[in-house]
């Protein structure tokens, strides 16, 4: 790092979420919202810090992890701390948010982001990007498909992965195991039901991939701005997905997170 990037670094990181004296704090709220344990919640703040950094000095574009764009989009309804305390007094300059536009040249773009955001990463820091809070390209853009959900009145209850072929065999031995000891008409209910089975896990799986890669009109992903001083304070919706910041410097696009060299004041 310059000295220049190791002075907005130090201000970055000395930056508080966590206002003294409050009962709720940024962070217990963070933790709460996402299902994370307290020591995990602090790793991802640090890390979206490290972020806000690489937007900073980017010259090209970097988008963040979903643990750590979870952080920023909190960060965002917090208007106080995030628009006057973080940005114009702590950084000198506005970081956007900006939803994709989706489609095939969106998820490159933002794919290339995330790489991008990995190897400034290493550059800057002198580390690989911890894999439990960074995840690899293909997990970032394809585990997407969250909800909102009220754990007061539903049960949250994790999926059995099994493969096709996994559920195919399954079905065949069952089958088989009835039709030793039981007649046709009793064996061809639980025929009929794993054809349905194996028929609803194909379609959810094509469901699942026509949202990653390729066409990702699908995919709510978002992107930030930064530039200097001056503009208006937007903050555009979208949960999931690409997003990344991109900067006010003549040439940019209005997504991804780009700097103009350096991240000068």
């Amino acid at each position: 790092m310059t000295e220049h990037e190791k002075l907005l670094w130090q201000r970055i990181k000395n930056f508080q979420l966590d206002e003294p004296g409050v009962a709720f704090k940024f962070s217990d709220r963070l933790a709460r919202e996402n299902g994370w344990d307290i020591r995990y919640t602090k790793r991802v703040i640090e890390e979206y810090k490290r972020f806000i950094f690489l937007c900073c000095v980017s010259a090209g574009g970097v988008t963040p992890s979903d643990p750590v764009d979870q952080a920023w989009h909190l960060h965002l309804t917090f208007t106080r701390s995030y628009w006057i305390d973080l940005c114009k007094d702590t950084l000198q300059k506005d970081i956007h948010h900006n939803p994709t536009k989706g489609g095939k040249h969106e998820a490159e773009k933002f794919d290339s982001y995330y790489s991008s955001s990995h190897q400034l990463y290493e550059a800057f820091f002198g580390t690989t990007p911890p894999v439990d809070i960074w995840q690899d390209n293909h997990t970032r853009f394809s585990d997407i498909n969250f909800k909102r959900v009220n754990v007061g009145k539903y049960w949250l209850v994790p999926k059995l992965k099994f493969s096709l072929k996994t559920w195919v065999l399954l079905m065949l031995i069952i089958s088989a195991a009835f039709s030793i000891q039981a007649s046709a008409a009793e064996v061809m209910p639980f025929i009929i039901m794993g054809i349905v089975a194996i028929l609803v896990i194909r379609g959810s799986k094509k469901n699942n991939d026509g949202n990653q890669g390729g066409n990702n009109n699908a995919c709510n992903g978002s992107g930030c701005a930064n530039s200097d001083n001056g503009g208006g304070h937007h903050h555009s919706g979208g949960h999931h997905g690409g997003s990344g910041c991109s900067s006010g410097c003549s040439g940019c696009s209005g997504s991804g997170c780009s700097g103009c060299g350096g991240g000068s004041d």
